[in-house]
């Protein structure tokens, strides 16, 4: 994948964190993508012909009466293959439907997408009876509806079992909005408090470092399938479990490759929803192979948690098969802090999700880590810190003029973020910002936590 692509599809990551999700599915060539174009009012979906055009799953930005959502069209969903088929075809249609059940499973609604000309098929029936199985709202839309007698030939369809019908015409525009309106009404109502009440732990790292051993460790149980193939995770998955009273969300995420090997596809959406699971994490767990040692991919990760500020614990999984005598683990130790520089203040744990070795200690480092980024420092105490910090080391000058601090004050927690008054931003440097940073590290500590710190231009007075 071209690091084009990859921008793609880090700017659909962005996109889908917090919108309704709408999925269009059915079988291939009933109009999906000529609905998706109209929906999103541009010819971004490839329409022809030739049914399957749409193999992978493409996402845009929607809105109907003030309210933004995701669309997202995928391939043809048919349960069935002929047995005729060739072997490529199969594989083709195979990941087609990985693409549609997929969509369905990360969709808030679902359009189920059929054709009044061919009339109920059999391969309709074979859709809707998997879709009968989700407890989502799914929209029964009759396409090429272009005039009366084709609405009314739309009752068939009733025989689906999905409730009431909406006949449209995706090429003309015909009923679209009053499907919008059912659309938007059929959206979820957020449960934001739900939400906060456990800490969320997302388990991250390459293919194969094992995440879903060392949830099925934590657990005790076979709750993730676990195989040596690399990539068995497709999606990211929520465990909601008890530690000691505190309600926890454990979330095991399919592994992340480097952007040149990720593969279209189911692949490229696994990728896509690791970095979600990150996204609404409080802690992360990110894993690394002892074996193989910290790599440049698992800096490349570790960027993407320091990108969402979230807050991180470094597990050093597969301990147990490595060859060590009294300086090994000191000796990693540094290893893995050169690679991950910007991540020195992370605590480090070397287990095995094989053996058990200190997985005990997973958990309530996790939950330690958590309550360092809710750590709320008093004004008073934070600027006599701050004052001692300037005086012990004063502010670099640029151009003959001085950096000089007037009054800093927390402005939140989760992340924790300070405000400093200065009189000119543009004469902090990086450097300085960093001492300043560490000497609050070394007041309070923050632990496995990232610190925003910002400056703003204010007078004396």
């Amino acid at each position: 994948m071209t690091n084009e692509n990859w921008d793609l599809v880090i700017g659909i990551w962005d996109l889908i964190m917090a919108k309704p999700i709408v999925a269009i599915v059915g079988r291939p060539n009933v109009g999906k993508s000529t609905l998706f174009n109209r929906l999103v009012g541009e010819r971004l979906a490839v329409t022809d012909e030739v049914p399957g055009t749409t193999r992978d799953r493409l996402y845009a930005e929607a809105e109907w009466g003030g309210v933004d959502f995701i669309l997202v069209d995928t391939g043809g969903l048919e349960v069935q293959s002929s047995k005729l088929k060739k072997k490529l075809e199969d594989d083709l249609m195979a990941q087609v439907r990985a693409q549609a059940q997929m969509a369905i499973a990360e969709a808030d609604v679902i359009l189920f997408l059929v054709d009044v000309k061919d009339g109920l098929t059999a391969g309709d029936e074979e859709v809707a009876q998997v879709l009968r199985r989700t407890a989502k709202p799914v929209l029964l839309v009759v396409n090429k509806a272009d005039n009366r007698a084709l609405r009314e030939a739309a009752v068939e369809f009733y025989a689906l079992g999905l409730g009431e019908l909406y006949p449209i015409s995706a090429l003309h525009g015909t009923g679209t909005g009053d499907l919008l309106d059912q659309v938007v009404g059929a959206f979820p109502v957020e449960e934001e408090e739900e939400e906060l009440e456990a800490v969320k732990i997302a388990i991250v790292g390459r293919p194969n470092v094992g995440k879903s051993s060392l949830l099925n460790r934590i657990l005790g149980q076979e709750r993730a399938i676990v195989h040596e193939t690399p990539g068995t995770t497709r999606d990211a998955i929520d465990t909601q479990v008890e530690w000691e009273g505190e309600p926890l969300v454990l979330i095991d995420t399919a592994g992340i490759r480097r952007k040149g090997r990720i593969q279209r596809g189911v692949e490229k959406y696994s990728v896509l929803r690791a970095l979600k699971a990150i996204d609404r994490a409080d802690v992360v767990l990110l894993l690394i192979d002892a074996v193989d040692g910290a790599t440049a991919q698992d800096a490349h990760i570790a960027g993407y948690i320091l990108e969402e500020a979230k807050s991180v614990v470094v597990v050093v999984n597969k301990w147990d098969l490595v060859e060590k005598d009294t300086h090994t683990m000191q000796a990693y130790t540094e290893d893995v802090y050169t690679v991950l520089r910007f991540l020195d203040y992370v605590p480090l744990l070397f287990v095995s999700a094989l053996t058990g070795q200190r997985v005990d200690q997973v958990l309530p480092t996790a939950l330690r880590v958590q309550e360092e980024r809710l750590i709320r420092i008093p004004t008073a105490e934070l600027n006599r810190v701050v004052q001692e910090a300037v005086a012990r080391h004063a502010p670099p000058s640029k151009a003959g003029k001085r950096l000089k601090f007037y009054y800093a004050t927390q402005a939140r927690v989760d992340p924790p973020t300070f405000l400093f008054f200065v009189n000119d931003p543009r004469l902090v440097h990086f450097s300085y910002e960093r001492y300043l940073e560490n000497r609050l590290r070394e007041h309070y500590g923050f632990l496995g936590t990232p610190l925003r710190l910002s400056f703003r231009k204010r007078g004396k007075g």
